[in-house]
């Protein structure tokens, strides 16, 4: 069976959930076992997200071959069980580089470079790539009908719609029905001029699914198919819920996923929600109740942690517990101590750069290695783990990361590069390097110490987990620290970079370089966020008794 292309695109507003949508679908058809994949078109001329702010673009996402791409790849693994890589996200930056390469070597000819047919063309290749192999591949154009930006992925996928044949593509159109309180009605007008937008660039959509607060009612289903020419049963309501994993179930009980296998005469075996619904069970019936603090510098938009806060919820999903996690801002702790985080549970501190809070984490260090409260530090939550205990445990006063500190008279962190040799001498890193693609990316095996709580949580040998960052803890100054109690308890294949810290003596004190995260869902969850959600709740239940 040839592949099927089903086009996910998103109008009057941004952050409808086209991503959510898009993986609610993909869920759906997975569980009619087909095989689905899922592909994400940014219409911004950045690369890839992988040097944008988190306040600005949120997290990035790093996928098992080392992509930096959009958070929605995020969901899509979460979802449905495939592993997505770097063919399943490009961006307008990524596609005009590969032409203006082949412009330079001289592919074209001599042509005039354009928009169509050179743009379209290699956005055409790069879509297909990405689904090549799948029974039915869902792409999702980043941005909203009427940008500017968005206009050569829409032109693309138009033709890719003649070219591959009515039959084997479908357009889904997301929009907002905003609600007007004092009316008390549900306004339509903002999803016609969106169709509107889109038949005037030639593309007709198939579905709509329109986001609301409220349900639709029949009238108004039947005016919005008359004015977007779109059939009134091929129109749906995706409303609030309080959990993203309840919209699979939601859309297919309004039939979304059989239209969709009609539409494109898809062979397959009936809907089976079942472990989903198990998921949804679990969910709704915790049997315990702890507070999680999550500190750091991005706490104004916690999109910048989207991959760690499902995580704690899958773990919570997992141990039938309900996990409030609570966000606190690294710096504010720097300014006034870290006395707020005394009704906590358990204590995380995620990834970062830059030095800006940087002494507020490793106050919040102290405070939960002090007080006996679970720690689990993550990347750079790592990183000033082993910094706050070379400082006050293993008498290394100053000890610092050369990333915040370059004169520290203990480097006890630093760029791979930058570690000294046994006869003093340094290699330093280029400062005109490019900063894009250069961190250290992706599912990287770890080998776990026996008798470590990490060989204990994970149960294995050998584990692979993801990663993002420059600097690493600087083996040359492990031996103080293992002298002063600190135990590593992970190591990369080779031996030569440190993975996973932990305190013996504590009773939960976990740290690592990678990014567990990232592998987690709500169906499977990961043995270390589920570890440290068991810690929290006998800390708190331990609180409770006392």
């Amino acid at each position: 069976m040839s592949t099927k292309y089903i086009f996910i695109t998103g109008g009057v507003v941004s952050s409808l959930g086209k991503g959510i949508a898009s993986a609610s679908l993909a869920t759906l058809l997975e569980s009619r076992g087909l095989n689905v994949t899922m592909l994400k078109l940014d219409p911004y001329i950045n690369v890839d997200p992988g040097t944008m702010s988190p306040f600005q673009h949120g997290e990035v996402f790093v996928t098992n071959d080392g992509a930096e791409t959009d958070l929605d790849l995020g969901h899509y693994e979460r979802f449905v069980r495939l592993q997505l890589g770097k063919k399943n996200n490009f961006t307008a930056g990524r596609v005009y580089q590969r032409v203006i390469e082949r412009e330079r070597r001289g592919d074209y000819l001599g042509a005039t470079v354009q928009i169509v047919p050179h743009i379209t063309n290699e956005i055409k290749e790069l879509a297909q790539a990405g689904a090549k192999g799948a029974d039915v591949a869902l792409v999702e154009i980043g941005g909203t009908a009427g940008d500017i930006e968005s206009l050569p992925f829409l032109e693309a996928i138009r033709q890719m719609s003649l070219e591959l044949g009515r039959e084997n593509t479908l357009f889904i159109h997301l929009t907002l029905l905003p609600y007007l309180k004092v009316a008390g009605e549900l306004k339509t007008k903002p999803t016609q001029h969106s169709v509107k937008e889109l038949r005037g660039i030639g593309i007709q959509p198939d579905i709509l699914i329109c986001r609301s607060e409220h349900p639709l009612p029949d009238d108004e289903r039947a005016k919005i198919a008359l004015f977007t020419n779109v059939a009134s049963d091929a129109v749906f309501t995706s409303l609030d819920v309080d959990t993203i994993y309840k919209v699979p179930r939601a859309l297919y009980e309004q039939g979304l996923d059989e239209i969709v296998v009609k539409k494109l005469s898809l062979n397959c075996q009936p809907t089976n929600l079942s472990e989903w619904d198990s998921v949804i069970e679990k969910l709704n019936a915790p049997t315990a109740d702890i507070n999680i603090a999550m500190v750091g510098k991005y706490m104004d938009l916690t999109e910048a942690y989207k991959s760690l806060s499902e995580a704690l919820l899958h773990a919570g999903i997992n141990t039938q517990t309900k996990v409030n996690i609570h966000y606190f801002d690294s710096e504010e702790i720097e300014k006034t101590g870290a006395g707020c985080l005394s009704e906590m549970s358990a204590i995380l501190v995620p990834g970062g750069f830059g030095n800006r809070g940087v002494e507020g984490k490793i106050a919040t260090v102290t405070y939960a290695r002090e007080n006996n409260i679970p720690y689990l530090g993550i990347c750079l939550g790592m990183q000033v783990a082993v910094i706050e205990y070379a400082r006050n445990v293993a008498n290394m006063g100053g000890a610092n990361s050369t990333e915040f500190d370059a004169l520290t008279p203990h480097p006890v962190v630093g760029l791979i590069t930058e570690w000294k040799d046994e006869d003093g001498s340094t290699q330093t890193r280029d400062s005109d390097s490019d900063m894009g693609g250069t961190m250290r990316l992706g599912g990287q095996e770890c080998v776990l110490t026996q008798n470590s709580k990490a060989k204990e949580i994970y149960d294995k040998e050998v584990i692979t987990e993801r990663h993002r960052h420059r600097y690493e803890v600087n083996d040359r100054l492990i031996d103080k620290l293992e002298d002063a109690g600190l135990k590593i308890s992970g190591r990369s294949m080779d031996g030569t970079l440190v993975e996973m810290v932990e305190i013996p003596n504590h009773p939960w004190f976990v740290a690592c370089q990678f990014h567990p995260e990232f592998t987690s869902s709500p169906r499977d969850g990961h043995p270390l966020f589920e570890s440290f959600v068991k810690a929290a709740t006998e800390a708190h239940n331990l609180i409770l008794s006392s």
